[in-house]
């Protein structure tokens, strides 16, 4: 028997890369999302909610065949019906899926947040899962450096109102227009050539498909070749160099602390200007908190109309590791009925308390004393006694549960005496 039990425990083990989400932390991830959705109303975007599955071309055609994510990292499989879907692996291409084939081209600038569950294959970390949870924030339609400046601004303000403005710090680049990067590209490329055989394998790949990205790598060699890369910044075009001036300076305008660092880069060609980070020494690792950037190009890759966009994500789990432990849950009423008719009354008194505000526990059965102990266990503040006697008088015995000193209460005078 004790080897059944094992088995059938192991077999209902979480698969690995994702786990269930309980008490404290459940507290912390729902305080993300309520900042989330406050913050984001003040910025006047709007909730959207898009399918976590989706025809896997809508990835492969944002994120590139040639990307990790799509060749090692996605959930990807044939339906009944034939068709490639894929578990979405990040929100922007879903969102960019819906602005097109809802025709919300007719009412640019749109402005939407998105939160819920994403999924890569990847080694399991701290704060990283294979199914993860982000909240992401997008702005269509707004080719203005004011736009990167509120996407910043509102990732500022939603790390300041969950109190983690001093635990973060803000790290901007700029990748230049279309013409800067192809200048880029170019001296990138002449200045790895020299080292082709020094690099990693990942990153001689890169080379050939997208020099950008070996700026990305974590190898420690390639990290000591990157450090003599030609900069972005001498590769500018003049209007280039303008917009990134104009959110330098509506950032300190807006007084949203930022240093730039020139290494903040991404590796596919739609992105353009503003690229950002919000990042943190607590993770180890895993810095990487809030994050985006503009990328005008790809909802015209996709087949839509040429539209500028800007935004960021952010991973839920990460956020939620930074707060302090969220507060216990408000503390209940407990109702102790005695005898049918009590049980009976305990139902309409349940309902007329949620609806003043408190909340409530039943109990739903046992002896007054196994209802006590529910009472202590699930953290009651007070346990309202009642049986037949009480009830012919027309009031309840209330015993507050942190002193034990119980006293009678007249029925109408129970929530009144409750709030004191």
């Amino acid at each position: 028997m004790k080897y059944i039990r094992e088995e059938m425990a192991k077999d209902l083990r979480a698969v690995r890369g994702t786990h269930d989400i309980l008490d404290g932390e459940i507290r912390r991830f729902d305080r993300v999302i309520d900042a989330t959705r406050r913050v984001c109303a003040l910025y006047g975007f709007e909730p959207l909610a898009t399918p976590i599955l989706e025809f896997t071309d809508v990835f492969k055609r944002t994120l590139g065949d040639a990307s990790d994510i799509v060749n090692k990292e996605m959930y990807t499989f044939e339906d009944r019906g034939g068709d490639s879907v894929t578990l979405r692996p990040e929100f922007t291409a879903g969102v960019a899926r819906a602005f097109i084939t809802n025709g919300l081209a007719q009412r640019v600038p749109v402005k939407v947040y998105s939160h819920g569950p994403l999924f890569r294959y990847e080694r399991p970390q701290k704060g990283r899962y294979r199914q993860f949870h982000q909240i992401n924030a997008e702005i269509l339609g707004a080719a203005e450096p004011a736009a990167d400046v509120e996407a910043v601004t509102l990732g500022a303000h939603l790390l300041d109102a969950l109190g983690l403005t001093g635990k973060t710090k803000l790290e901007i680049n700029s990748l230049g227009n279309a013409e800067s990067r192809e200048r880029y590209r170019a001296a990138l490329v002449a200045y790895f050539g020299k080292y082709k055989n020094d690099l990693s394998e990942d990153s001689r790949v890169r080379l050939e498909k997208n020099p950008l990205r070996i700026l990305d790598s974590k190898d420690e060699g390639d990290r000591k070749i990157i450090v003599g890369a030609p900069s972005l910044e001498d590769h500018y075009t003049e209007d280039a160099a303008r917009f990134f001036a104009a959110v330098r300076d509506g950032l300190e305008a807006s007084g949203v602390a930022f240093a730039v660092n020139a290494r903040i880069v991404r590796g596919l060609d739609y992105y353009c200007h503003t690229a950002f980070e919000f990042t943190t020494d607590l993770l180890g690792a895993q810095n990487a908190v809030l994050g985006g950037g503009r990328y005008d190009g790809l909802i015209e890759q996709m087949g839509g109309p040429k539209t500028p966009a800007v935004g960021f994500a952010a991973g839920i789990e990460r956020l939620a590791l930074l707060l302090e432990d969220a507060a216990a849950p408000t503390r209940p009423v407990a109702l102790v009925p005695i005898g049918p008719a009590a049980e009976r009354k305990a139902v309409s008194l349940a309902r007329a308390l949620r609806e003043d505000g408190f909340p409530v526990d039943l109990g739903f059965g046992g002896n007054v004393g196994k209802r006590m102990k529910r009472a202590a266990k699930c953290g009651a503040f007070a346990a309202v006694i009642f049986g037949d006697r009480e009830l012919e008088s027309g009031s309840y015995s209330l015993k507050r549960l942190d002193t034990g000193a119980e006293s009678p209460v007249a029925a109408d005078a129970l929530t009144e005496e409750l709030r004191t």
